[in-house]
């Protein structure tokens, strides 16, 4: 069993255990607070008392107490109705009531179904494996000209091994069948040898592998037979390196992709807890709040993809809270997805009208939780993407960029933490352009864009500046070191290999780096690091310059 799942089991068991041991705890709160409102009609008291078994109701059937479940939802919606009349109930009504408090109080007792198991295969088509290595193997038998590819694949953060004999090739993807195939089609001996090797292996394998097939030929009928083996891509030589970079990141994106994130906000901390730990377990970053009072400072932190919020709060409605965040600048496109045990429809519209996205109700099968949140940040992502994404390389524009940094100070000043800003130019590009092309310049640009973002730390933010200029924020991280980092970057980027017509070529990067220990605001430390850039370039380029000089 995948140990996550195992992991997830055993805390839904937890959790469950938990649940019913506090159930009485619960149950009684709810008797007692209405015992209070026999002798003093308080509609503060009442508004408890429905949030209590709303939460009850919901929290009952995400843990298999289905009974128990139904019976506080028929608690919830006669103490919903007194709400509404805002009128004391007559006798008879408070005896309904009480009666359904004792029924609670008497299923309480029974003992909870093992339900952890079931939820925890129902996830399995879910899981991310976020410890996976996107694994590359190079099957070739010229040696030199294979690991020379292995060595320009792997400076884009993937994991290469090479194989010149067929069957030390057939074993590995019997052990690794995820990896990618970079197949080469002739072999020294058989000039269909790649194909035919591959042909076999499909055969024999339970789900596709994943092959790419290199050579010189480009016939038509090659080209059919690497389809009919199995081919996913189909490249001449000489290789261009970009090329099949983004062939590879293509098919890697799912491993390679940023997580998505998840804020919590619901006072019920078994469903907090249950939720957060379905998410995390398909491979999102979830932050959980039950205090109303700390939404702020965590929005302002977290930077969510996605906000959850439940109906009902304590000090106030999840509407109130949801049209407060559409208040603020920066969150005013998050997605808002309401979370309630309330099953009318009515409702749900009218809430749906009123700052949200989507209305979930509890207990929200896993699946269905997963998919919903799935959704909703891919379009925000798609759309956001539209509005600060440069066209060309996917990273940051130059106003979007400025934003992150501005957002990043504000961030690092009140955590008390570190940040800095490189500002990264391309080498002679315009020569670039005048001797290979524009099409040879934007392949440059973008190769350079994708190595920045693999090369760095998620907590990273990229953007391109204008032209053939970079920014980079360095999250929790001074001068010295982010000039440490990005110097490997560009030694690493000096050594790819690009191509245009044939022809193969190198290029270099500047770069000047400043931080806010020395310059406090946005615009003196973006000031400083440009400055630092001019001096890598007057010095002769191809260097990283400090500004702080420590």
């Amino acid at each position: 069993m995948n140990s996550s799942v195992a992991d997830f089991q055993e805390n839904m068991q937890l959790l469950a255990d938990a649940f019913i041991k506090e159930l009485p705890g619960k149950i009684e709160d709810l008797k007692t607070l209405w015992q209070q409102l026999q002798n003093e009609w308080h509609v503060d008291k009442l508004q408890v008392a429905h949030r209590k078994a709303h939460g009850l109701a919901g929290s009952s059937k995400t843990f298999g107490l289905n009974e128990l479940s139904q019976v506080a939802d028929s608690l919830e919606q006669a103490l919903k109705a007194a709400l509404q009349n805002k009128t004391p109930l007559n006798e008879q009504q408070h005896e309904e009531i009480l009666s359904q408090m004792q029924e609670l109080a008497r299923l309480a007792a029974s003992p909870a179904p093992d339900l952890s198991r079931i939820i925890a295969e129902k996830l399995n088509d879910y899981l991310v494996d976020t410890d996976d290595v996107c694994h590359v193997f190079v099957v070739d038998d010229d040696q030199e000209a294979a690991q020379e590819l292995a060595l320009q694949v792997s400076y884009y953060g993937y994991e290469v091994e090479v194989f010149g004999r067929l069957e030390d090739f057939r074993e590995a993807i019997k052990r690794t069948p995820n990896a990618i195939v970079l197949m080469n089609v002739e072999f020294s001996d058989d000039t269909m040898a790649g194909i035919r090797i591959m042909k076999e292996i499909q055969q024999e394998m339970t789900e596709p592998v994943l092959a790419v097939f290199l050579s010189s030929n480009d016939d038509l009928a090659v080209r059919l037979e690497a389809v009919r083996a199995g081919g996913i891509a189909y490249l001449t030589k000489p290789i261009n390196s970009t090329e099949l970079i983004e062939q590879l990141d293509s098919f890697a994106v799912p491993q390679t992709q940023e997580p998505f994130r998840v804020l919590i906000i619901d006072d019920n901390s078994s469903d907090l807890t249950y939720h957060t730990a379905v998410l995390e377990l398909s491979g999102m970053v979830v932050r959980g709040v039950e205090q109303t009072n700390a939404v702020m400072k965590t929005l302002l932190e977290f930077n969510p993809d996605v906000i959850l919020i439940d109906l009902y709060l304590p000090e106030c409605s999840g509407i109130e809270l949801a049209k407060v965040i559409r208040q603020i600048d920066g969150l005013i496109n998050v997605p808002i997805v309401y979370l309630s045990s309330e099953n009318d429809f009515k409702t749900q519209q009218e809430v749906m009208q009123l700052a949200g996205d989507d209305f979930l109700v509890k207990p929200i099968d896993p699946k269905r939780l997963i998919s919903a949140v799935t959704m909703r940040v891919r379009r925000a992502r798609q759309l956001r993407g539209l509005m600060v994404r440069d066209g060309l390389t996917g990273l940051f524009n130059h106003t979007a960029i400025k934003e992150q940094l501005g957002r990043e100070i504000v961030r690092s000043n009140r955590l008390k933490t570190p940040l800095s800003f490189a500002m990264v130019d391309v080498d002679f590009f315009k020569k670039i352009n005048d001797n290979f092309g524009h099409a040879a310049g934007d392949r440059v640009l973008k190769s350079l864009a994708r190595l920045l973002k693999q090369r760095l730390r998620g907590t990273d933010i990229v953007g391109r500046y204008g032209g053939e200029e970079f920014a980079v924020i360095l999250t929790d991280t001074n001068a010295p070191e982010a000039a440490k980092v990005i110097d490997e970057i560009r030694k690493v980027f000096s050594r790819l290999l690009h191509m245009s017509d044939n022809k193969e070529f190198k290029v270099t990067f500047s770069c000047g780096i400043a931080d806010i220990k020395h310059y406090p605001d946005a615009k003196s430390v973006s000031e400083a690091a440009d400055k630092a850039l001019y001096q890598a370039k007057k010095k002769g380029r191809n260097q990283v310059i400090d500004s702080t000089g420590d």
